[in-house]
């Protein structure tokens, strides 16, 4: 069995918080990878994939599906949250 060293080695929070440093460092300076609505897509559609043959996909309730829709339907029209009744 291989030690882990280094990086991996530290604890989850530590590495988050170094990772985040260099992410908003990368972003000030502008170098930073920026997703196109098309990669961001093309990622999503990947990583549901992944998690569906790994069989750790998120499975919604019929309900959160709904809300889902609902939200991004929203998000798509640029309007305000339709009221409940």
């Amino acid at each position: 069995m291989t030690k882990k060293r280094g990086f991996a080695s530290m604890d989850p929070e530590k590495q988050r918080a170094i990772a985040s440093k260099g992410g908003k460092a990368a972003h000030a300076k502008g170098t930073a990878h920026e997703f196109t609505p098309e990669e961001a897509r093309e990622a999503g559609r990947k990583g549901g994939q992944a998690a569906h043959s790994r069989g750790t996909a998120h499975k919604f309730t019929s309900e959160e599906a709904r809300e889902a829709g609902r939200k991004g339907g929203r998000t798509m029209r640029g309007m305000a949250p339709a009221a409940q009744g």
